[in-house]
């Protein structure tokens, strides 16, 4: 699902912020079913991932998403961090919640999943 991952560094004034950037491929409706968090107020995402965030880190996302004929370039920022060995052997890794600016890519995501959401089938989440 993600295909790689490249720190950048931005200067923020006098700090130095460290963001991510990642190719996420999400090309089959099953895998964008496990991965979509409905609940996040701008929609979001479960990637799984061994590497390392922090709550409130800025990612840049590159989303290949299911048919559409042009990447989608999104940011997004880690809201949820599932560690290594979670209770209930839950896939390691981060939830991003989209940025008030591409708010309109959850729209996108849920016509997708239209008449799936509703589903009792377990996703990386819950």
């Amino acid at each position: 699902m993600i295909k790689e991952y490249q720190a950048m560094e931005q200067e923020t004034g006098n700090n130095k912020a460290r963001l991510k950037a990642a190719v996420v491929n999400l090309d089959k409706k099953e895998e964008l079913y496990k991965a979509y968090m409905p609940f996040l107020h701008h929609g979001g995402l479960f990637l799984p991932t061994r590497s390392n965030f922090r709550l409130g880190q800025t990612l840049s996302l590159m989303l290949n998403l299911m048919d559409e004929p042009e990447k989608i370039l999104v940011q997004a920022h880690v809201v949820w961090i599932t560690p290594e060995r979670a209770h209930g052997q839950r896939a390691a890794g981060i939830g991003v919640q989209f940025t008030e600016e591409h708010a309109s890519l959850r729209d996108k995501i849920e016509r997708y999943l239209s008449g799936q959401l509703d589903s009792e089938r377990p996703t990386y989440t819950f």
